[in-house]
This record gives C-alpha cells, sequence and structure tokens, in this order.
C-alpha cells in the first residue's frame, strides 16, 4: 500500500494556527491530527461545562476548524483531534454547523466518546495519596481514561471526514489513521508499536522541527518565525520519514528527533499505552537528506490491560502578586518584600494552605541548586499562596499591592490575580470497565 502522509496540526491547545494551515495547504496530506490536551486542560475543560453544558471544548476549536476545513475538504485530508475535550458532542455540532456555513456539507463528522469515567471512579484509589477517589466529595471535577484507537478507527472506518474525540492518549490519534489505512491487525504488537512511535513523534508539533530545542549559538534553527510543523510519510511496515513542508522555518535533523524521542519517556523499552506497550529501545534515526529523518526500529508487546485515569478536583484558590525592583540592591529589596507580606498575612491571623515566593530572575527555578553567582540588573518578586477561598486569597494578592508604598523603595509593575486550583491525580482501571463508541451526528455506533 502507498506511504501514508499524516502531519501534525497542534502540540498543545494554544499552539500555532498559520504552521496548520501551511501543513494543509502543501503537505499533501493524507491526515492533520490536532493533539491539544494536557492533564489540566481536561479538568478545566469538564470546569467549563459544569458551568455551561454547551461548552467545555477546546477554546481555539472554531479558529482551527475555519482555518483549515475549506482547505482540508478540497484536498481529501482527514482530521483527527482531541479538541472535543470535555464535550465532544458539543464540538462535533460545532464542526459540523461551521462546515455547512463555509457550503461544505458533503463532510462528515463524528463525536469519539466513553473516556468521561466520573460516573465510576468513586471506588478506585488514587496514586498520589493513596486513599478513594470518593474521599474528594464535591471537590472531585472530572476524570477521564486515556483511551485507545478502537472508536476512532471504527469512525474512519465508517467514512467520517473529522473525528473529534476527547481524552484519547496523545499518540493513539496518530495511530488510529495508521491502522485504518493500512488494515494493522490490533495484536501486530511490532506494527503498533512502530505506529507509537510516528505518534510519539509527530505529537508535541513544532518541539521536533527545532520548537524548544533551539539554543541560540549552541542549537541554532534557522527561521524560527516562520516554523512549520511536522509531518510523517510511513510505510506499511510501519517505518517513517519525519519531515516538513519545502520552505517551511525550522528544520529536521537527527538531533530534534533524538529529543523529541526522549520527551516524556520513563523507560524507552516499556512505554505504556492503551492498545500496545511500546519498545523504543532499539529505534534508529538517521538523516537521509535535508529535513528527512528516516526512523524505524521500535517494536511492542500486548497492552497491560488498563488505562490511565486522570482525575481533576478543587483544591482551594490561589491568590498571587508580583511586583518588580531594578537597579543597585534589587535583590534585597526584593527579598524584604516578601517578607513583609509574609509576616503581615501571619499577623493577620490570615490562614495559608502553603505559600511560596520567588525572585524571578535570580531564584524562580534554580534556587536549591544555589546557582547565584552574581546580583541581577532587576528581580521581580512573586508571592504566592494557595487559599481555602477566593476571600483570602484576594487579601494575598491585595497585600503585594500594598507594597507600593508599604514596602522598599523602587517597586512597581504590580500584577495580581485570582484563581480557583484545579489538581490532578491519577490511577488506573481495568480496560473492561471502559465502553467507547462513535456518533456520526445523529447514528450512534458501539464498538468497545
Amino acid at each position: 500500500m502507498r506511504v501514508l502522509r499524516i502531519g501534525a496540526g497542534a502540540g498543545f491547545s494554544g499552539d500555532r494556527i498559520a504552521p496548520a494551515v501551511e501543513l494543509a495547504e502543501k503537505g499533501e496530506l493524507d491526515f492533520l491530527i490536532f493533539e491539544c490536551l494536557a492533564e489540566r486542560t481536561i479538568a478545566l475543560a469538564q470546569q467549563a461545562r459544569l458551568k455551561d453544558p454547551a461548552a467545555g471544548y477546546d477554546p481555539l476549536l472554531e479558529r482551527r476548524m475555519r482555518a483549515v476545513l475549506p482547505i482540508t475538504a478540497r484536498n481529501g485530508t482527514r482530521i483527527v483531534t482531541n479538541m472535543g475535550a470535555a464535550n465532544p458532542r458539543a464540538a462535533a455540532r460545532l464542526v459540523q454547523k461551521i462546515a455547512s456555513e463555509l457550503g461544505l456539507h458533503q463532510l462528515r463528522i463524528s463525536a469519539v466518546t466513553g473516556d468521561d469515567v466520573l460516573d465510576r471512579i468513586e471506588t478506585y484509589h488514587l496514586d498520589e495519596t493513596g486513599k478513594a477517589a470518593a474521599d474528594l466529595g464535591d471537590r472531585l471535577v472530572s476524570a477521564n481514561a486515556y483511551i485507545g484507537v478502537t472508536a476512532i478507527v471504527s469512525a474512519l472506518d465508517a467514512g467520517a471526514d473529522v473525528v473529534i474525540c476527547g481524552r484519547a492518549s496523545d499518540p493513539a490519534l496518530f495511530l488510529a489513521p495508521l491502522v485504518h489505512h493500512f488494515g494493522w491487525a490490533m495484536d501486530d504488537w511490532t506494527r503498533l508499536g512502530r505506529g507509537t512511535l510516528v505518534g510519539h513523534l509527530l505529537e508535541c508539533s513544532a518541539q521536533i522541527t527545532g520548537g524548544y530545542f533551539a539554543d541560540p549559538g549552541v542549537k541554532d534553527v534557522p527561521n524560527l518565525a516562520q516554523i512549520g510543523f511536522p509531518l510523517a510519510e510511513v510505510s506499511e511496515d510501519g517505518s517513517a520519514v519525519i519531515t516538513k513542508v519545502v520552505g517551511s522555518g525550522g528544520l529536521v535533523t537527527r538531533a530534534t528527533c533524538t529529543e523529541q524521542l526522549l520527551y516524556e519517556i520513563h523507560n524507552p523499552a516499556e512505554y505504556f499505552q492503551p492498545d500496545v506497550v511500546a519498545d523504543f529501545s532499539n529505534v534508529t534515526i538517521q538523516e537521509i537528506g535535508p529535513d528527512r529523518v528516516a526512523v524505524s526500529g521500535a517494536n511492542g508487546k500486548p497492552a497491560s490491560g488498563y488505562l490511565k485515569i486522570s482525575v481533576g478536583y478543587r483544591d482551594g484558590w490561589k491568590g498571587e502578586g508580583q511586583i518588580s525592583y531594578a537597579g543597585t540592591n534589587c535583590v534585597a529589596r526584593a527579598q524584604l518584600a516578601a517578607a513583609l507580606v509574609q509576616e503581615r498575612l501571619e499577623n493577620a491571623g490570615i490562614p495559608l494552605l502553603e505559600s511560596r515566593y520567588d525572585l524571578i530572575g535570580y531564584d524562580s527555578v534554580l534556587r536549591a541548586a544555589g546557582c547565584n553567582t552574581a546580583a541581577p540588573h532587576e528581580v521581580r518578586m512573586r508571592f504566592a499562596a494557595r487559599c481555602e477561598t477566593s476571600s483570602i486569597a484576594e487579601l494575598v494578592a491585595e497585600e503585594v499591592e500594598s507594597l507600593y508604598l508599604c514596602g522598599p523603595a523602587g517597586g512597581g509593575g504590580v500584577t495580581r490575580s485570582v484563581r480557583e486550583i484545579v489538581a490532578i491525580a491519577s490511577t488506573l482501571m481495568p480496560i473492561q470497565e471502559i465502553s467507547t463508541a462513535f456518533e456520526m451526528m445523529e447514528t450512534q455506533n458501539e464498538v468497545a
């Protein structure tokens, strides 16, 4: 069978749209994949849906679809995405509406459901605390399983042009089109492992084309301002060539591919996924031309039989304030400012669940390493606290703002914020407890 061309249209919810448009226009793609979810993203989407039953999908869904649908429909490129987040059905309805408004009445839109397991999570114990999810009470916001390819493949087999998921495994979004196109068996562990490698390499969009990789004077990346998103040319045996649109910014090299290969991998011989345990320990990466890197050698073995569940819960409120100090002795003045805020909150008897301060530009990242060798010319003091209520969090932010006149000399540029904290925990659930399905608009089709 011919090589399948599959591209990455996004690597996170706030990713750039222009490179996806370029890829849709010039990539000669069979599939364009938008991977837009993270652990907190899905919990925040669930929170939005609680406030509005019609909400809960990716905030950039409409902009992305209006930008690419006219192109993908014209080129015959099909789309798979997890931009459905907490509400795939609502997302699918919106995409159908957009397609109709654009005159693309022939497009078939499908929603994949089944990842939401909030109704059966209470008895499961959370890895981080050892306690049952039920102990969270009304603080429990969401519980979503990282589902595999089954329902996505079925939707594609049924002719869907756009498949919208909730919390699918990131590589599964890319693996599903490969299973669909090549007809791979779901116990062909070697090919499933190789397809998972392709998905893992593409899932973070520009990370493999020089974004995040760039380090001026150390790892220079050409034309980073016009960085292109990656695509893979995948053969029937699962081997692939990673590349990008000719003329787009960035680069694809053995180094960029190696960095992405190692990204978020704990044990390269056992990368647990819903459909396979992938083995990347014998992967080979070879530059075969400008911006063309061949990858092969992945393998796999049977999946564990469990799916990871991401559990979101309310964990209080965060009050935060920031203020800048510059010039001679700026570090000491910023440290005094932080100490004043802490002391004033304690003297007022304001209860804080936890608090910290950072001097951004001096010790906010490397404080524990003791790397400070010289005083900077300027720092920004950030004080943040986790509180039980929003009103207490407001008091924290107010205390930082009061430093304008009640703190050390030269403070300025105060910002303040208060927001509810949605924390994330995880557990495992037997795959038999989770049923996925796809809906081609009005028709629902049970598949697993």
